[in-house]
């Protein structure tokens, strides 16, 4: 009987449960809705997210701001996002930074980048980062670059802004048979900014985050990852043809995210939105003008490219890279 009884206490209780659930989600949205970014205003990440956020805005009839929670290479709002509320009012714009690479940088994350988390949309994704150099460094090339840090041991420092960047200085110093040292920064903007002020004197960063800096020629760049050119910045040479022994892709890619446990109506409802964000012809133009693409992921897409990069990238970090945070 006494089985019986609470067999029938569970059953009523789920019964509470699901039509308020259900309800709750038929309702959606009807306050503010917050898109987390970890990584400080300025960067790339925080960018999307602001761009993302006002067209949700429009289409929901919500506000949709951002809030910045930048630390411990954005793995700080990752966590604070993963542990928030599952009702669809907290949001993570979170990047191959947090999202995937971060599983191999450290031994232990305070939160599951796959278990924690559902996808909603793959935001963009871009294969160019810029390696580039303060305009007083003597290297106006890649191989120049190459035989000044050989020149000056100890003395050349690199700043990063998240995973990708350090990843790809690291692939670099690899690559190059050279031993920049790193300094880390909690986001990109942070990282530029110490180059151009000559704290540091090379940086590796997104097109997005660098571009004002290339422009006004604060920044001298050398070279793009990617197996291409990138259409932003034509004349920039990938590595290979600046001279190193191989082109190499680091992944770029950003895309929102639900607390695990957020009701697939929710979920739903979030993804049918940001499809028809992401198809808008503001959206396009924007991405293209900061060398991002939107690629039309489908979300079991998205999530099955999450798990591989995770895979993937996690033995390079640990077995090629050797690179570990704490």
């Amino acid at each position: 009987m006494k089985t019986l009884a609470r067999v029938l206490g569970l059953l009523l209780a789920l019964a509470l449960v699901l039509p308020s659930g259900a309800s709750n989600a038929q309702g959606y949205p009807n306050k503010p809705i917050k898109l987390v970014v970890g990584f400080g205003p300025g960067g790339g990440t925080d960018i999307l997210g602001r761009l993302v956020g006002q067209q949700l805005s429009e289409r929901l009839g919500v506000p949709v701001t951002v809030e910045n929670r930048p630390g411990a290479n954005s793995n700080i709002g990752t966590d604070y996002v993963a542990k928030s509320t599952p009702d669809g009012y907290t949001l993570l714009v979170g990047g191959s930074a947090s999202m995937a690479l971060a599983s191999g940088l450290h031994e232990r994350l305070p939160f599951d980048p796959v278990k924690d988390f559902i996808p909603i949309a793959q935001i963009v994704a871009g294969d160019a980062l810029v390696l580039a150099v303060h305009p007083s460094v003597p290297a106006n090339s890649v191989k120049e670059l190459i035989a000044y840090v050989k020149a000056n041991p100890g003395k050349v420092f690199y700043g990063s802004g998240a995973p990708p960047f350090q990843i790809a200085a690291e692939y670099f110093n690899k690559l190059a048979g050279v031993n920049m040292t790193h300094v880390p920064f909690k986001g990109a903007a942070g990282a530029v900014a110490a180059t151009v002020g000559g704290q540091t004197q090379v940086t590796v960063v997104s097109i997005a985050s660098g571009l004002s800096q290339f422009k006004a020629g604060k920044l001298r760049m050398l070279a793009v990852t990617g197996f291409k050119r990138d259409h932003v910045l034509p004349d920039v040479p990938t590595m290979k043809e600046a001279g190193l022994a191989e082109n190499f892709v680091v992944p770029m890619w950003t895309g929102l995210f639900a607390p695990a446990g957020t009701p697939a109506p929710i979920i739903d409802k979030l993804s049918n939105e940001m499809v028809a964000v992401l198809k808008s012809d503001l959206t396009k133009t924007r991405f293209a003008s900061m060398g991002y693409e939107s690629r039309p992921l489908t979300r079991a897409e998205f999530t099955q490219l999450q798990k591989d990069d995770i895979a993937k990238w996690t033995k390079i970090v640990r077995d090629d890279l050797r690179i570990r945070l704490e």
